[in-house]
């Protein structure tokens, strides 16, 4: 397996993909073609996503999954697949639509390289229940890829912005802690990722992260060993 699980597209100040190219060039080493879903895309016209994600990675050719006239036989021939960011269910909607999840699962485990940035990381753990989205779609499950066995939460911040009241994501994740005492939860922030190549895990780039598991937090630092959590 050869999955790359990005909290984001973005950076700071950065442009589109620009702090994750080079991971994601590597990643796709030897790759000419990429295969795209742009699913979660819903106030971004899902042709418009392609065309955004193309001119990020001009090296490779990008297809969206919905431009091709097979979707099912286009997972079966591609070379890579990539799943962008937006919203979480309307992407893992989508997804069982089309009867694309289990096609999709089964393909990555059997070595096709994938890349997944903020709601195309969060399909890759056990199910969706720890996205920061609105629900403005119900999936027919929150069961996910589970590409690893665990919860996923990009985009994770610790800053609570000066009078606000609302829950922090600390507090929200103890909630499913709560409900969920032996489900993991790894917290990753924008400019970090998770690589999972076959049996070995590993958080990749500048930032820490967090393990939410069992009621406490365990901080996790960059290129620390996950391979536990598989």
């Amino acid at each position: 397996m050869k999955v790359l699980m990005l909290s984001s597209s973005r950076e700071g100040q950065y442009g589109y993909l620009e702090t994750a190219r080079s991971t994601i060039l590597n990643h796709l080493a030897g790759i000419d073609e990429l295969l795209f879903v742009p699913f979660a895309g819903v106030t971004l016209g899902w042709d418009e996503y392609v065309e955004k994600v193309q001119a990020a990675l001009p090296e490779i050719k990008v297809t969206g999954i919905h431009q091709t006239s097979n979707a099912k036989q286009a997972v079966e021939s591609a070379q890579a697949i990539a799943v962008g960011g937006g919203n979480t269910f309307n992407l893992l909607t989508e997804l069982y639509k089309q009867d694309m999840l289990e096609l999709i699962r089964a393909k990555v485990t059997q070595g096709l390289p994938y890349i997944g940035w903020s709601a195309g990381s969060n399909i890759c753990g056990y199910s969706i229940r720890t996205t920061n989205d609105m629900p403005i779609i119900e999936p027919p499950s929150f069961n996910a890829l589970q590409l690893v066995p665990f919860q996923i939460n990009p985009h994770y911040t610790d800053y609570q912005p000066p009078g606000h009241n609302g829950e922090t994501r600390a507090q929200r994740l103890a909630e499913f802690m709560v409900l969920n005492p032996v489900m993991p939860i790894v917290a990753i922030r924008e400019g970090s990722a998770l690589l999972r190549v076959d049996n070995q895990l590993t958080l990749v780039g500048p930032h820490s992260g967090i393990l939410f598991l069992g009621g406490e937090q365990q901080d996790i630092a960059s290129g620390q060993d996950l391979s536990h959590l598989l």
